[in-house]
């Protein structure tokens, strides 16, 4: 909250949060919106808005003088009209869930204003006007981070809605702490597509000036319009920069860093695209992609009530973490390296790891366990080392996948949704959706 002076001073000029407003302060004069106060920093500092999407911040001390521009439920009031659509111009669906990609700050109250119809969509990236007609609904709106396999069931079923009426393709917005968890279920889920649907996210907010949001949408929107893929895959920024962005498999990319615009990629292979906007170009890197076909859809869903784990493999490890999953349906385990697990009894400091393989060899009795490297590049190899051997011979499976483990938690929970248990364990090493490679790229690491 503001000082009680700045308070007073808001008071007298009329002015409330969410206004335009003008600052004169030494030698410049400033215009932006009034944002709102949080509990940290000084009270004493007033903080706008630029139009560049950046925040000032401007000590009361310095302030010559302050006057209202435009009251903000001026700007609310703005009416959009309807959209117009173009005949010759292929029509894209984006299904909305939630995440920043779509909505604006609303400074009044400090909350996030959800802007998701055609004509707010439109308002905000107008150049989807020349590539495509526009159709624009919000299905959920969350933090990905709480997606449950119900929420894939979800997105499957508005995705089939939309193929049935005829779209040219499907945009999803999400946000992007868990997009490659719900790329990857859709992918399993929706078998034969005859349509690309391409999930977007946006590592920047909106409203900054150093957004990734509008380039994230603009290029998948033209690579649905300028392209012949059917399919699930991911759209986000190739570098820093805004100059492309890459359409990458959706079962083979993760997340790689928490803020940086070009966080998401391709693991263990390439992306499947690049895609520029700005210089009107799609080019393929895959030498192999699905292609849209008159194909009919297989839609299969999850079983929400299934409980599958993703325990990861640390030092000073106890049998008791790994029996904590004994009434689970399924269990991957984000291994070390090869495939390895501390199951060895090597001195008398390490009485512990015969329980944990004792431990794992009863889950094994009762469920489908699935091993997966915590290393993410590379691929299993649970020959080489006795441990990965013991493991196998315990009932642990995956051996030679090159999956990444969110990958690995997201098909076994599939195939245990659609498959007798007695099927999972060989399917599982099976490619089904391009989720396993035959062939190890090794240039692409850290591509």
């Amino acid at each position: 909250m503001y000082s009680e002076e700045l308070q007073e001073l808001f008071k007298r000029k009329r002015i409330s949060i969410g206004d335009s407003i003008g600052v004169k302060a030494e030698g410049v004069d400033i215009t932006g919106e009034l944002m709102p106060r949080t509990d940290v920093g000084d009270a004493d500092t007033l903080v706008i808005k630029l139009s560049s999407g950046y925040n000032i911040g401007i000590s009361k001390r310095n302030i010559k003088d302050v006057r209202l521009v435009s009251p903000a439920a001026e700007k609310a009031a703005i009416t959009l009209a309807p959209v117009k659509k173009n005949s010759k111009l292929p029509t894209i669906s984006i299904l909305h869930t939630g995440g920043t990609i779509a909505s604006k700050v609303d400074y009044r109250t400090g909350g996030v204003t959800a802007r998701f119809t055609p004509q707010e969509i439109l308002e905000m990236f107008p150049e989807l006007r020349e590539m495509s007609n526009i159709e624009s609904r919000l299905i959920r709106n969350m933090w990905s981070e709480d997606m449950r396999f119900a929420h894939y069931n979800l997105m499957a079923d508005e995705v089939e809605k939309e193929i049935k009426k005829g779209v040219d393709g499907i945009i999803i917005t999400h946000g992007t702490d868990t997009m490659h968890y719900s790329a990857a279920a859709l992918a399993f889920m929706l078998e034969d597509l005859p349509v690309p649907v391409i999930l977007v996210g946006a590592q920047r907010s909106s409203d900054r000036g150093s957004t990734d949001a509008a380039g994230n949408l603009i290029n998948a929107t033209y690579f649905i319009a300028n392209s012949d893929f059917a399919g699930v895959a991911i759209c986000m920024h190739e570098t820093s920069n805004d100059s492309s962005c890459l359409i990458l498999p959706a079962t083979k990319t993760r997340k790689m860093h928490t803020s940086r615009r070009d966080a998401f990629r391709p693991i263990n292979t390439t992306a499947i695209a690049r895609v520029s906007y700005d210089k009107k170009n799609v080019s393929f890197i895959a030498k192999g992609y699905g292609k849209r076909s008159a194909a009919k859809l297989k839609l299969t869903h999850f079983n929400e009530k299934l409980k599958v784990g993703l325990m990861k493999t640390h030092t000073n490890m106890y049998a008791s973490e790994v029996a904590a999953y004994g009434d689970f349906d399924g269990l991957v385990i984000e291994g070390f390296a090869l495939g390895q697990a501390p199951i060895n009894k090597v001195d008398e400091f390490t009485e512990e790891h015969p329980r944990i393989l004792a431990a794992i060899k009863e889950l094994c009795k009762k469920m489908p366990v699935v091993m997966a490297s915590q290393c993410i590049y590379g691929r299993l190899q649970m020959n080489v080392y006795s441990t990965a051997r013991d493991l196998q011979a315990a009932g642990v499976v995956g051996n030679l996948d090159d999956m990444t483990p969110e990958t690995t938690f997201i098909k076994l929970a599939w195939l245990l949704s659609n498959y007798k248990k007695e099927e999972v364990a060989k399917l599982m090493t099976k490619n089904l959706r391009g989720e396993i490679t035959a062939r190890s790229d090794y240039g692409a690491f850290l591509i």
